[in-house]
């Protein structure tokens, strides 16, 4: 486990990355955590293989489902102010 305040990580962004490849980097403020830095590699495998933006794309049963809008048949007319 790396542990940077948040002036550390600002100076050394570049050390905290290569820090990040041996696990996660915690990044405190005021002494306290703040921030977590990890690799790619190792978010993907946190969040395990159904992300969520995959889940919304294409939720189950949905190529199934046959949407036709409805047409408004009355258009809005301008505004007349007197």
């Amino acid at each position: 486990m790396t542990q940077l305040t948040s002036r550390e990580f600002n100076q050394d962004t570049s050390g905290a990355k290569k820090a990040a490849e041996n696990g996660p980097v915690y990044i405190t403020d005021r002494g306290r955590p703040a921030h977590v830095l990890l690799t790619f590699d190792a978010y993907e495998e946190l969040i395990g293989p159904h992300r969520a933006l995959d889940l919304l794309a294409e939720p189950i049963g949905v190529a199934d489902v046959e949407f036709v809008a409805p047409k408004k048949p009355d258009v809005a007319q301008p505004v007349v102010f007197e």
